[in-house]
Order: structure tokens, then C-alpha cells, then sequence
């Protein structure tokens, strides 16, 4: 039985999905890194709960596409335009901000078509550059972008409950 993979943009009513897929991905990744998983719940309901991702639908900054095969949504990407990044100087940037699939759909490199996607998208609309932030120990994550053009331009903080995470910023030419 052959499978079927579906990408198409997000609007308004897949807000549910988005929201959904992102607690599961995170979960999937993240998860075993929060020593008080209240934290973890707290993260969900501050980033993707339901109603913040139909604010984010809603946002012309944001765009979103979803993932589905043989009509399930197994993951999901956010590109914000003009999302400026402290390491590149110039307006015309973009933050390729999320790519999530769920883990039993990795091997079939949906996360490498969204991000294509994305980056065409980018291009089209005149960017010159997209950034991206990635957790430092997320080896497989940092491979897959330097493999496709990004490189770490810098590091930086972020706090979520009582664990402190590093992020390398990696940068993308899309002139090339």
C-alpha cells in the first residue's frame, strides 16, 4: 500500500492541528529534558494552545503549512516574515520558526519538503535571508540544517520554567 503526502497552506480552522501537533512534536523531543513536567504542560498551554495559534493564523506575518499522509496531519511549519535577527543587519529576513513532524513520520522526509517550502516561499516573496534558532544538543536537527545551507552565526538563551535551554542561530543565503 502506497501512502500519500498532502502539504498544503494552514488557515483558521487547522488551528486545532497545529495546536495538537505541536504539543505531541515538543512533547516527542523536548519532553525528557524538564525535570517538573508542570513545566512542560505550561509551556503547551502558553505556546500552542488553541487560541494563540488562531492569533498566529490570523498574523500576515505568519505563515503555515500542514503536513498530512493518507489525510492524517502529521506535522507542521511556521515561516514570520520580516522577523529581524540580531545577527544579520538589513530588513529583508525572515525566521523559518518551526518544523514539526510527528516522530513515526521522520523517515519520510516531510520535514525536508516543509522546509523547501518554506524557503521557495521566502524567495518568492524577496527575502534575502532566513534564520532559524536550534536547540544546541539537537545534533540530528543541526545536521539536517547544515546539510541545507544554514550556518551557526551565534547563541543564544531562553528559559522555560526552571530549565534554562542554548540555541545556536543559524543563517541561510537564499540568493543561492
Amino acid at each position: 500500500m502506497s501512502t500519500t503526502l498532502q502539504i498544503r497552506r494552514a488557515d483558521i480552522s487547522d488551528a486545532a492541528y497545529i495546536s495538537l501537533l505541536g504539543r505531541i512534536t515538543f512533547g516527542e523531543t523536548f519532553g525528557h529534558l524538564f525535570s517538573d513536567k508542570q513545566d512542560l504542560l505550561d509551556y503547551f498551554e502558553k505556546t500552542f494552545s488553541v487560541d494563540k495559534i488562531e492569533r498566529g493564523l490570523q498574523k500576515s506575518e505568519n505563515l503555515f503549512w500542514l503536513a498530512f499522509v493518507d489525510r492524517l496531519p502529521v506535522g507542521y511549519a511556521k515561516l514570520k516574515l520580516n522577523s529581524k535577527s540580531a545577527f544579520w543587519e538589513g530588513d529583508s529576513i525572515c525566521q523559518l520558526q518551526k518544523i514539526y513532524v510527528l516522530k513515526d513520520f521522520l523517515s519520510m522526509k516531510i520535514g525536508f519538503k516543509l522546509q523547501q517550502i518554506l524557503l521557495q516561499e521566502a524567495k518568492d516573496l524577496g527575502f534575502e535571508k532566513t534564520w532559524l534558532s536550534v536547540l544546541d544538543s539537537n545534533k540530528r536537527a543541526i545536521a539536517f540544517y547544515v546539510k541545507n545551507g544554514f550556518s551557526n552565526v551565534g547563541t543564544h538563551g531562553f528559559d522555560i520554567g526552571k530549565e534554562s535551554f542554548n540555541f545556536y542561530v543559524m543563517l541561510k543565503d537564499l540568493s543561492n
